[in-house]
């Protein structure tokens, strides 16, 4: 007999940990399709994803909780996460672009529900804000005045020490969006060539792909997954678990392209010292009409995902030089990706 689960916005209704299971997996094959694995990953290869993508989020909850102890708070923040990547500064843009956004949706639905103005007016832009000036400043211009897209201000920023701000300019760009457009056109650039060879179904394929969330409609699950409730005694809001689905994401297409580039050098190397793929090569280049099909395309392997484990964690030369240089064996916390 078939079960036909319920859907809900955290997901089904009836889901055991088997279906939990299966639809991570799927999750992640998607994640590493839209990072350039274009092969079936293994069930080896998408488990220890996985696993690395588990240990960096509870690594990411302790530190947030002993952030918040400091605060003498018991709950963390949206401020205590980002605080966790804040050396990324591309990435720190894009999240206090997300959470601006979502500020101004959250503000529009309000406004609309109270009645006291449209989202279609919103949405105009230029033409609502004539209205306003042309009207001499009426519910219109206020009501886009209050939706205004605000700038999430960080704690550890100097600009926050203060009481007055500098009113900003809108023609005037801050060095983290600079680097969030830069890093923004440079995704662009790797999905492009990742695309430009697909099919229109294919490329359907590959859109669906990119709405994969480890968090989307499946938020109580992902709670649980992650140690809420154990790692850390908070209650997350909807702006943490929105973040760590973005987070999570983020660290599959590292990993994933980082493996991609370890198995492009294993290939290289085989190649070159005539290894098992000289045959194929040389099929390749006296291919003639009753040659077999050429072979596809070999996945990337736990231990391409383990090497490139292992180079996102190495420490560079100021870890050395605090122990002067030495060599020898030491205990170092996890880094986050």
């Amino acid at each position: 007999m078939t079960r036909v689960m319920a859907y809900s916005p955290d997901g089904p209704a009836i889901e055991n940990v088997a279906d939990w299971k299966y639809r991570l997996t799927k999750c992640i094959e998607q994640m590493m399709f839209v990072s350039g694995e274009t092969a079936e990953a293994s069930a080896d290869t998408t488990g220890m994803i996985e696993e690395i993508v588990r240990q960096q989020v509870i690594e990411m909850l302790v530190q947030c909780t002993a952030q918040a102890g400091r605060r003498g708070s018991r709950s963390i923040s949206t401020d205590d996460l980002i605080f966790l990547i804040r050396h990324d500064r591309a990435k720190v843009s894009r999240l206090r672009t997300f959470l601006s956004w979502k500020d101004v949706r959250k503000n529009v639905k309000d406004s609309d529900d109270k009645g006291g103005g449209d989202a279609a007016d919103f949405a105009g832009g230029e033409d609502a804000t004539a209205a306003g000036v042309l009207g001499g400043g009426g519910p219109v211009g206020d009501a886009t005045k209050k939706n205004k897209k605000a700038k999430v201000g960080l704690p550890w920023e100097v600009a926050s020490f203060y009481s007055e701000q500098v009113p900003e300019r809108d023609d005037e760009e801050d060095e983290d969006e600079e680097e969030m457009n830069y890093a923004t056109l440079q995704r662009l650039k790797n999905a492009d060539e990742r695309t430009k060879h697909m099919t229109r179904d294919e490329y359907v394929h590959w859109s669906e792909c990119r709405q994969a969330s480890f968090t989307f409609r499946k938020g109580k699950r992902f709670k649980e997954w992650a140690g809420f409730g154990i790692v850390t005694d908070s209650k997350p809001n909807d702006d943490i678990v929105d973040i760590l689905g973005f987070l999570t994401f983020e660290i599959v297409q590292t990993l994933t392209e980082e493996a991609l580039k370890v198995k492009e050098a294993e290939d290289l190397v085989k190649r070159e010292s005539g290894g098992e793929n000289s045959n194929r090569q040389k099929r390749k280049r006296e291919r003639g009409l009753f040659d077999p099909p050429e072979e596809g395309r070999t996945p990337i392997e736990p231990r391409h995902v383990e090497e490139a484990f292992r180079r996102l964690q190495r420490r560079g030369n100021k870890g050395r030089a605090m122990r002067n240089f030495s060599r020898a064996l030491n205990r170092t916390p996890l880094k986050l990706i």
